[in-house]
């Protein structure tokens, strides 16, 4: 008998009669698997299954992979260079590895089994995927990002998007040694956290966003009670008084749907002392905006934006799009009186995630409002190895807020603002 015939007899032998196991949500990984190679071991050992020592080992190594874990792909998981995981169908598996896509030769043996691997993801979580509803997004237990998408939409076979949590970037000298921003700027930020400054993170998919949001969180005071809102659960804070709530999408009537705008609503019924918005995205924009100006300071947000000034554009399209009836010099007001900094990430064209721009909403300018750069990323050249050469720098801005600093008791010396 060939082994992949084998194996997939033992997958379908495995899961008619032990499939409880997977599912019942007892012990950790690692017991799971010492119970899954026991029971595929006696399963091997039966004289029906002849095999030479190094096949049953290859075949048990791939199956408790498979029904322990994330099958072909579960190396990758473990990894630490891999940042990210794209499972385009059976037969193409991307990584992103510094920075770079590259294939790999990873295959799945069949659809069958992609599909097995997205219900063992899918199965500790309220979300499914299937013709009614054939996409969705998830978080992994150990934080790492998932987006499942099936046919019909997804023309060539199920596909698995991973983006890694990666447990090594916590603190801003993690980020720091990445070279995602300076000293300075750290200081900077850090102190704007604990100031209670209201930040929006912007940038691109994957250029670092959520991270450096989960980094900065980090540093707002234990006895506070901060609230997280998003569509899918990825802050892992380490505050003691964290609620965390996640949207729910429609069920297979199309009703049941609560929106981020709606559980924004309700958050400010919740005593919150630090809002946390994983992606502004709709109306709750005017409402986030709001809230800031009555009071509910230090709040955080993350948008999807090539520069500071394009958050200020996608604010205005937002509040325009959602019927509320409100000018666009209104809008501005909201946006001068309540938001302090915009935080842009980008990630270069080497693979490198910088913090290229912090600029600061300072009031009006001919009814706008008026951005201003702290600090940017100075891009000089190119080296032989293909790596971006540059710098950070300061403009010589002092922040406008910076009296909030002194009267918080934050220390922050003004030199760090000095121009370059």
């Amino acid at each position: 008998m060939a082994q992949s015939t084998l194996k997939n007899r033992v997958r379908e032998d495995f899961l008619s009669k032990y499939s409880s196991v997977l599912f019942r949500g007892a012990g950790s990984k690692e017991e799971i698997s010492g119970v899954v190679r026991n029971i595929l071991e006696r399963i091997l050992s039966q004289p029906r299954n002849p095999l030479k020592d190094k096949e049953r080992a290859l075949i048990i190594d791939e199956l408790v992979d498979e029904f322990a874990g994330l099958g072909p792909v579960e190396k990758l998981m473990m990894d630490p260079d891999v940042t990210e995981v794209m499972i385009n169908g059976t037969h193409n598996v991307y990584v992103e590895k510094f920075g770079k896509k590259q294939l790999t030769g990873i295959k799945f043996d069949s659809d069958q089994q992609l599909m097995y691997v997205i219900q063992k993801i899918l199965s500790p979580t309220r979300r499914r995927v299937d013709e009614s509803v054939p996409y969705t997004d998830i978080s992994l237990q150990d934080g790492s990002r998932v987006n499942i998408i099936i046919p019909p939409l997804a023309l060539d076979g199920p596909t698995i998007t991973i983006r890694k949590f990666l447990r090594s970037i916590a603190r801003a000298e993690d980020l720091i040694d990445l070279g995602t921003l300076d000293k300075r700027m750290a200081d900077f930020l850090v102190a704007c956290i604990k100031a209670k400054a209201n930040i929006i993170f912007a940038g691109a998919t994957g250029s670092g966003k959520t991270t450096t949001v989960g980094v900065l969180s980090g540093y707002i005071n234990n006895d506070e009670r901060v609230i997280t809102i998003e569509d899918t659960a990825e802050l892992h804070l380490t505050q003691d008084h964290v609620v965390r709530l996640e949207t729910k999408m429609p069920n297979i009537e199309g009703k049941g749907e609560i929106t981020i705008r709606d559980l924004f609503r309700n958050t400010l019924r919740m005593r919150p002392q630090r809002i946390i918005l994983g992606e502004i995205r709709g109306a709750e924009a005017l409402d986030m905006l709001q809230a800031m100006c009555s009071g509910h300071s230090g709040a955080l947000s993350v948008i999807h934006a090539d520069t500071p000034r394009d958050v200020l554009h996608r604010l205005e399209t937002m509040i325009l799009m959602s019927g509320i009836p409100i000018t666009l010099e209104a809008i501005h007001r909201q946006i001068a009186s309540s938001l302090h900094l915009i935080i842009q990430q980008d990630q270069l064209a080497d693979g490198g995630r910088k913090i290229t721009r912090i600029s600061q909403v300072n009031g009006l300018k001919d009814g706008w409002a008026n951005l201003e750069d702290i600090f940017y990323y100075d891009i000089e050249g190119l080296n032989p190895d293909g790596k971006i050469r540059g710098r950070f720098r300061a403009t010589g801005i002092l922040p406008a807020f910076y009296q909030i600093f002194i009267k918080r008791g934050i220390a922050l010396a003004e030199e760090i603002f000095n121009k370059d």
